[in-house]
């Protein structure tokens, strides 16, 4: 690859190649925000909505448990309204990132704005601070944990919509843009491994004589300051005037997103994304109750099976790089739709098959790990193509709003599983009891019905004409 290449970025200078040490120190960044967001997107309803151990439940009581609208949660309500707080965001930040003319970079301004309270409340978003149990107040507390939750969820999309935004703009070629894709789902895929030792770790704090409350808030602390290391890195060390292909866009909040949705073909692409987000969110937030309430493993099951999970996941990496060139990378994300409905059906089955526990929580970690890969990878690939082509088509540089508006979708189908998910696992719980298991056994039907959508939908994307554009710019 050449040192550098004939695009000019916003101060008309040329555009260097990144060089692959750098895009390592990028894929790095990944790795923090993955670590720091992992607890808060997976771990909030096994905190505050706790499963039982030893005949109690795991964590005292902070916040009210019961039902409070219909069949509506406190912790699905405060959940559900951050993902929608985090979805509205997203785009407000694309287009104000796209328009920013920071001399630091406009996508670097924003994310060494971010990175402290990103990593500072991913920790906070745990905390308690009126009192836990008896003592509880549990209506302050209940404040507490929507402003520190609204509050996570900006500063993380001030961080990783620009994060993304620049994959499309350090990769000068589709090619290249794949590679920093795998890069950045490989140690995505890191961050969610380290993410989910979370009960593993708090039982070792446990085993130091903390309470299970002081262990789990223990082990977020400790992945916050990781995180928070790994995510300084990209913004010291890549310098993004002389690196990214960027040219600021001054239209806007409306006119930009208004030209990015009548691209029919990326509405088409998100609404498919828009499902499998759903489907995504019952099966992290809904896996710690099918190890511990179908299965009637222990906690730390979780830990060891996302390892095995994502260690498994690691080895299709490079091949689903391989084959997305040669097959294409519609036709592989619908065989991981696929994948992902019988691996919804195999979990629907926890506890009736006659097989032990823990054989059946492995078989479900193995199903997970090809689909994994490829939803890790191509996604967020294909969208960086589709800019890339509006931008070769239009002349307007809006990688901000695509990832925005993609990342807004997303969100939002991760909004309707934060409120359905906490409602549906307390059907049939009995007296005494917080979860119950024809609840928690139904969301895996749930999710395979939104999978479902999900790959009737990517059937109307047409990935031929984004390729063939991409291809005759290179040829000119």
């Amino acid at each position: 690859m050449s040192n550098t290449t004939t695009s000019l970025n916003s101060q008309g200078r040329t555009v260097e190649s990144l060089p692959f040490s750098k895009k390592i120190v990028y894929a790095l960044g990944q790795l923090g925000w993955s670590l720091a967001s992992y607890g808060a997107a997976n771990f909030l309803n096994y905190l505050y909505l706790p499963p039982q151990e030893g005949g109690a439940a795991l964590f005292p009581r902070m916040i009210h448990q019961g039902y409070v609208v219909g069949v509506l949660t406190v912790i699905g309500l405060i959940l559900a309204f951050g993902r929608i707080w985090d979805a509205v965001t997203d785009p407000l930040i694309a287009v104000f990132s796209d328009k920013n003319k920071s001399k630091i970079g406009r996508r670097r301004f924003f994310m060494a704005t971010a990175v402290v309270p990103f990593a500072l409340f991913s920790v906070l978003v745990f905390v308690a601070p009126f009192g836990t149990g008896e003592q509880a107040n549990i209506a302050a507390n209940g404040i507490w944990l929507f402003v520190t939750v609204t509050l996570f969820y900006l500063f993380m999309t001030m961080y990783v919509t620009p994060f993304f935004a620049w994959m499309s703009e350090l990769g000068h070629s589709s090619n290249e843009r794949l590679e920093l894709s795998t890069m950045i789902s490989i140690t995505w895929a890191l961050g969610a491994m380290i993410g989910a030792q979370a009960p593993a770790l708090q039982g070792m704090f446990q085993a130091q004589g903390m309470s299970a409350l002081k262990a789990f808030q223990s082990a977020q602390g400790v992945f916050a300051l990781v995180s928070f290391i790994l995510m300084v890195l990209p913004i010291i060390v890549i310098d993004e005037n002389r690196y990214a292909e960027s040219v600021p866009c001054d239209d806007g909040f409306f006119t930009s997103i208004g030209n990015v949705i009548k691209d029919r073909n990326f509405l088409r692409f998100t609404l498919s994304d828009f499902a499998y987000w759903i489907s995504l969110y019952f099966i992290n937030n809904g896996l710690m109750y099918y190890i511990t309430v179908l299965l009637g493993l222990p906690k730390e099951t979780y830990s060891s099976l996302f390892i095995l999970m994502f260690l498994v996941s690691f080895a299709f990496y490079i091949p689903v790089n391989f084959i997305a060139r040669a097959v294409g990378r519609k036709r592989l994300l619908m065989i991981a739709f696929g994948l992902f409905g019988i691996l919804f059906a195999f979990c629907s089955l926890f506890g009736y098959l006659p097989l032990p526990a823990m054989t059946q929580a492995m078989i479900a970690a193995l199903l997970a790990a090809i689909p994994l890969a490829i939803f890790g990878i191509l996604p967020n690939a294909m969208v960086s193509d589709m800019a890339e082509a509006y931008a070769i088509e239009t002349g307007m540089y809006k990688a901000g709003v695509f990832f925005g508006f993609r990342t807004f979708m997303s969100k939002m189908g991760q909004s309707i599983g934060a409120v359905l998910l906490p409602s549906i696992v307390m059907i049939g719980a009995q007296q005494g009891e917080v979860v119950g298991t024809s609840g928690v056994r139904l969301t895996t039907v749930f999710a395979l019905a939104f999978c479902v959508i999900g790959f009737i939908l990517l059937l109307l994307y047409n990935e031929k004409k984004v390729q063939e554009t991409l291809a005759k710019h290179h040829q000119n």
